[in-house]
């Protein structure tokens, strides 16, 4: 496992980004965390593939915006792999429709370029521990002001694969989609939280989906409009 499961080695943190003063400031910042260390930087989606392949790590930062290869492709390359790493996009824009693509193409959130760095740490610690680090708000934020044709195709079948849950996992499912820990999930609908992570892993797998992220997004999808 990662850091912060009490001593084990540190969440190792790739940083792919077009402006070299971004990634100095990154790897500043996060020098100072003895349970994250930066492994490599590259400067184009085009690198990540060969930084992944070399450095093995388990969370990319990574910018939307590049010129040869964006982030969005870079994204959808590394989370096909059969040992992803966790990956969060970088972008000035939170209305931004190549985010939303990135997350459903599997990234596992994103985070603003002026976020503080106290939420970029706590970010990175969260997704590599598996836990959702996308806000109910931002997700409803990002589906709202994204202009979407094909809304209605995907909402009828997003409704069509949840119905083939049971009760109980539509329950999780929806649990998930307002941004819930496993710990406040199993408050709400008084299960343990070893039962949620267990509901939680045979929803991915019967859904076809690869990290809670997308659950939200899948239940948002089927969710009327307003």
């Amino acid at each position: 496992m990662t850091a912060g499961d009490g001593g084990a080695r540190p969440i190792r943190l790739a940083i792919v980004d077009d402006d070299p003063l971004v990634r100095a400031g990154l790897s500043m910042l996060l020098a100072g965390q003895p349970d994250i260390q930066v492994v490599a930087e590259g400067a184009d989606g085009a690198e990540a593939d060969a930084l992944v392949d070399r450095h093995w790590p388990d969370v990319v930062l990574m910018d939307i915006r590049m010129r040869k290869v964006d982030g969005l492709a870079a994204t959808e390359r590394l989370r096909s792999r059969a040992s992803p790493p966790q990956v969060i996009v970088l972008t000035t824009f939170n209305a931004d429709d190549y985010v939303l693509r990135a997350l459903r193409a599997g990234a596992s959130g994103f985070l603003l370029k002026d976020t503080p760095p106290r939420e970029i740490v706590r970010a990175i610690r969260a997704v590599a521990a598996g836990e959702p680090m996308l806000s109910p708000a931002v997700t409803r934020r990002l589906i709202e002001h994204v202009a979407d044709p094909e809304a209605a195709r995907r909402r009828a079948h997003a409704r069509a694969r949840l119905d083939r849950l049971t009760d109980r996992q539509r329950q999780v499912a929806t649990a998930v989609g307002r941004g819930g820990s496993n710990a406040e999930i199993a408050a709400e609908l008084g299960m343990t939280v070893p039962t949620v992570k267990a509901h939680v892993s045979q929803l991915l797998t019967r859904l076809g989906l690869n990290n809670r992220v997308q659950i939200a997004l899948l239940v948002h999808d089927a969710a009327p409009t307003r």
